[in-house]
């Protein structure tokens, strides 16, 4: 296929009409060049494309915008599309490619929301019709922008450190390829292919960002918000990567809270402290030697940081974020606390409508898939949530709630708060209950809206939810349990949420059952949403988790299993069996060195283990990573590097995890992995001794 040569610039300028909007050549949303500053413009569109204001608006049937005019090709941006003379039956194309029923919803005579579906990069028209009388067709000429490359995920945390998918279209991308955010490098970390790479994000300020990639023949391709800086954390930061170990080790040292560079910490080498290094201004150390050899234990400590471990490196790069410690301990000597917490936190606002499609055309009808009160304390509502990163998280409702009583023009309005960030929204509606203790919430229906994208200290308007999916629906779910010790675990939990292509996962009310442990049972979920409208092409994830008394230790969490559809019981195992710590035996002294984990059972082996050891009640925690199930695991004497770095003595408390992760490869590990949220399964248990 032969290469296009895109020679576009794209531009919006205010809050101004499509008509009296004037172009200024100093904005593009992307173009395309050879040239390291781009070339002359080819084209300069208004909001809305090249048609915008082409048709009066006073014209029975048009299309006078798009907003947002453009999205990466890939689709799945949320749009308004605004005109005249749209019917509750309106369709509408991007080019060729029609938006399917349960993308698109009409508002009312003059907006139509749609989520955009894939399409090829470069300007298309964007076509809209009432149902298939063509007389209403209507056509906004280059109406729309796909945009030639797209990261995912497509926003990640100031202090930089994402680990993003970079994809375009009939590239030619190679080893000699750049790329840029905000005109700051992005580290290359791999390019898989002509058409995709992966880099690692640099640290930046809150807001949309520009993704400009720079072939080495000087081609350049750059969209301007491609990437959004926000104040959370994605868990894509630090972790293993490179080539494989010989010779050379390098280790980045950086503050897990600022992002900044950790100077003057402590890298050491080896169980026995064969080679020990300073990391310099930049947080930077590079350790060579006979300590690197194909494998190495890498320990980074400093004086008020949270010490870390890594097992067996198998490749030549160690990025590793250091949590500060809270301690008072810390003022003497440093001059202040490390900085933690507190930081400015960029905050922007959503609002809209939810809507229930009524039996007149653009009719204010509600919650007519909701039942009717029954008591007096009983009232409809609705909540509005964003999707979570856990599956098995425990549903949080917000403060917030939407109830027949709120305004509206085509609904029910909504409003929230969020940090920047691409999200997708979805709702809750159902009968509340606050007469009772806890209040009692049952859900009936919900709706989803995708691809709202929130720039910093903005706010985004008129994002409407169809609450179009039923929750009628049931599963039956199998599960064998691990074995059970004396300490436990006693008790089944299960979880079951909806997930959303890679964005995350809608958590439901009535997605957790518990009951008494047994070697083998059954568990219904009741009330669950079909996927079907809103929901279609999304699948269920369920897991479950063998715990002791309420959620206590020890507990094994099993791999998560997708569904979709609800017409069989669903299959959950084998668990991993809960760790056991032999060395220090339970309750006996530790000699701050060595570590020995088994398993209380026989079953599948982990991919990863990770012991916590906590000192001072707490206040320190040294965390140890090793592949797979070690036999055992010898760490170095921080006291006898550097005094100041001296393990405390007193009670030390062991968390012991053995995770499973999908595709795992240590040489890869990134910080996610460190976490629940990344693990497929896991099993953890607690365990005391002194040192």
């Amino acid at each position: 296929m032969a290469r296009r040569d895109f020679r576009f610039w794209f531009v919006l300028c205010g809050a101004c009409t499509a008509v009296e909007c004037q172009a200024s050549a100093e904005s593009p949303f992307s173009r395309r060049s050879t040239g390291e500053n781009g070339g002359a413009p080819g084209i300069v569109l208004p909001p809305g494309g090249a048609g915008a204001g082409n048709a009066p608006s006073t014209a029975p049937h048009a299309i006078l915008s798009v907003d947002p005019a453009h999205g990466p090709f890939t689709g799945g941006t949320r749009v308004l599309v605004r005109g005249n003379g749209f019917a509750s039956s309106a369709r509408v194309w991007f080019g060729e490619n029609e938006v399917p029923e349960s993308d698109r919803l009409a508002i009312d005579p003059h907006r139509i929301q749609v989520t955009v579906p894939p399409g090829t990069a470069g300007l298309v028209d964007v076509i809209a019709q009432n149902g298939d009388d063509a007389s209403t067709r209507v056509v906004l000429p280059a109406g729309y922008l796909y945009d030639p490359i797209v990261a995912e995920p497509a926003s990640g945390p100031t202090a930089g450190g994402t680990e993003i998918v970079v994809r375009g279209q009939d590239t030619a991308w190679d080893e000699e390829t750049r790329v840029t955010i905000d005109r700051e490098p992005c580290e290359i970390v791999e390019v898989r292919d002509p058409t995709e790479l992966v880099c690692r994000t640099p640290p930046g300020t809150p807001g949309a960002k520009a993704i400009r990639v720079t072939t080495g023949d000087g081609e350049t391709v750059e969209v301007l918000d491609a990437f959004i800086y926000g104040d959370s954390d994605n868990g894509f930061r630090g972790g293993l990567s490179g080539g494989a170990l010989s010779g050379e080790l390098r280790v980045i040292v950086l503050n897990d809270i600022t992002g900044d560079a950790v100077p003057g910490a402590t890298v050491i080498v080896g169980a026995d402290a064969e080679a020990v290094e300073r990391t310099n201004a930049q947080g930077v150390a590079v350790v060579n030697g006979e300590a690197i050899g194909k494998t190495a234990t890498v320990t980074v400590a400093r004086r008020c940081f949270q010490p870390i471990t890594f097992v067996d490196v198998p490749v030549d790069t160690v990025t590793v974020y250091l949590d500060p410690i809270l301690s008072p301990d810390c003022f003497s000597g440093e001059g202040e606390i490390p900085s933690s917490g507190g930081r400015v936190t960029s905050i922007s606002t959503i609002s809209g409508e939810l809507v229930w499609r009524g039996r007149q055309e653009f009719s204010r009808d509600g919650w007519t898939n909701v039942p009717l009160p029954l008591t007096e304390t009983e009232r409809h509502v609705a909540y509005v949530l964003r999707l979570a990163s856990d599956p098995t998280a425990q549903l949080r409702l917000p403060t917030t709630s939407v109830t027949p009583d709120s305004s509206g023009t085509r609904g029910f309005s909504f409003f929230m708060t969020a940090p920047p960030g691409n999200y997708t929204l979805y709702a809750l509606a159902g009968l509340e209950d606050r007469s009772v203790s806890p209040p009692a919430f049952t859900a009936y229906a919900m709706g989803l809206v995708r691809g709202v994208a929130l720039p910093s200290k903005a706010s985004v308007e008129d994002v409407f939810i169809d609450v179009d999916v039923p929750l009628d629906h049931a599963l039956e779910l199998e599960v064998a349990g691990p074995t059970q010790t004396k300490r436990g675990p006693d008790q089944i939990e299960a979880t079951l949420a909806v997930r959303i292509g890679n964005e995350g996962y809608a958590l439901l009310p009535n997605g957790r059952r518990s009951a008494r442990l047994q070697a083998k049972q059954t568990l219904e979920f009741v009330g669950i949403p079909p996927l079907i409208n809103s929901l279609s092409r999304q699948s269920y994830v369920i897991g479950a988790r063998a715990v002791t008394g309420s959620a206590g230790v020890p507990r094994s969490v099993v791999a998560l299993v997708g569904a979709t559809n609800t017409n069989a019981p669903v299959e959950l195992g084998p668990f991993l069996e809960v760790p056991v710590l032999e060395t220090p035996a339970r309750n006996t002294a530790w000699n701050g060195r060595d570590l020995v984990v088994g398993a209380a059972g026989a079953g599948p082996d982990p991919d990863l283990t990770l012991i916590d050891v906590a000192g001072l009640g707490g206040v320190q925690n040294w965390r140890i990573v090793a592949p797979g199930a070690p036999d055992a695991i010898r760490l170095p004497d921080l006291g006898a590097v550097d005094p100041s770095l001296a393990w405390p003595r007193g009670a030390q408390t062991f968390r012991v995890v053995r995770a499973q992760i999908a595709g795992f490869d240590y040489g890869e590990l990134v910080y996610r992995h460190l976490g629940p949220a990344g693990w497929h399964a896991y099993a953890e248990d607690a365990f005391f001794a002194t040192y």
